[in-house]
């Protein structure tokens, strides 16, 4: 569905610009931006996803990945086509970089209807990237917290502040993807920039639940990747808090990108590295026999077992630790 769009100006009598996200676009009538979904028409801005869903599922939380935000809960997710990065190795490409993607259209009264209908406490906006679907969330979103609903986002993180700013007091929480901690990463792998992605990280901080993914690709020496990784835990602690839960996630070949997949040995370095600053490290896309479990930071109980999706809560009492009493870091438990 083609609707007008928010946040763009006009540049001159030809050209519009798109301030949704850092691209900052210019386009002439009839170009769309590099997300695939923004287009000039009559010189107007307008978005040509609204309402259009290419994925409607009920999921468990854990999958977003969120850990610590209602655990063992599941979530209605809806996910669109487009997006404003083009990583090499997306795992979602045929939606995310194919903006002629079949989906069907669901109004954001019949999206929270939907969630009602399924006892889902929230709507998880993913799959492709949300942000790019700006004016569909933020009215879904409205209407989803006057009917007691939670919002998600499962997000690159790619948008200005100044739209971020009015979306943040309907959304609950995020899961950010924090390509790499490397800048020109961002700019060979994933035609973007760091910076944006963590000035939004520190933003949404202030405003809702944040956890982080960084999908460990081994694009270069595996020393280097280490020095990136260690920085990153670094501002993580500093900006975000040593309570931020990170996932580490194991990358696999697909789309352009053909590099082998993340060794294990790698991925095990990195989780450590990691726990000698955050109190929450996490494994993904990976058979480790503790690497999704949370456990008390002080005395070191098991409070959630996650088995895949399969999860048990247990040791917790009215939200403490029921061996030491420490106060577990967990919404909605």
């Amino acid at each position: 569905m083609v609707q007008e769009a928010q946040w763009w100006k006009t540049r001159d009598k030809e050209t519009i610009e798109c301030q949704l996200c850092p691209h900052h676009c210019q386009l002439k009538e009839g170009k769309t931006g590099l997300c695939g979904v923004r287009k000039n028409i009559n010189g107007k801005l307008h978005t040509t996803i609204y309402g259009e869903c290419t994925a409607v599922n009920l999921d468990p939380i854990e999958k977003k990945p969120l850990y610590h935000f209602y655990p063992n809960r599941p979530i209605l997710s809806l996910g669109t086509k487009g997006c404003n990065l083009a990583c090499a190795f997306c795992q979602n490409w045929n939606i995310s970089q194919n903006p002629d993607a079949s989906s069907r259209h669901i109004d954001p009264e019949e999206a929270v209807k939907i969630a009602q209908r399924e006892n889902s406490f929230g709507i998880a906006y993913t799959y492709s990237e949300p942000l790019i679907w700006y004016e569909y969330v933020l009215d879904t979103a409205r209407i989803a917290h006057d009917h007691g609903l939670k919002n998600v986002l499962v997000t690159n993180g790619y948008i200005n502040l100044p739209p971020l700013k009015k979306l943040l007091p309907h959304i609950d929480a995020m899961n950010i993807d924090i390509k790499s901690f490397d800048p020109l990463f961002y700019k060979k792998v994933c035609r973007g920039r760091l910076e944006p992605v963590l000035e939004v990280c520190e933003e949404a901080g202030k405003s809702c639940h944040v956890e982080i993914t960084n999908l460990l690709v081994p694009f270069k020496d595996h020393d280097e990747i280490l020095k990136d990784v260690k920085k990153m835990v670094q501002w993580i602690e500093a900006k975000l808090g040593q309570n931020t839960p990170l996932h580490f996630s194991r990358y696999f070949p697909n789309y352009e990108y053909d590099k082998p997949a993340t060794p294990v040995d790698l991925l095990n370095q990195a989780h450590d590295i990691a726990a000698e600053k955050l109190l929450y490290v996490y494994l993904g896309n990976i058979h480790e026999a503790d690497g999704s479990n949370t456990c008390c930071p002080q005395c070191n109980t098991l409070l959630i077992k996650r088995l895949g999706y399969h999860t048990t809560i247990q040791n917790i009492d009215d939200g403490c630790c029921a061996k030491c009493g420490r106060r577990v870091d967990i919404i909605g438990i």
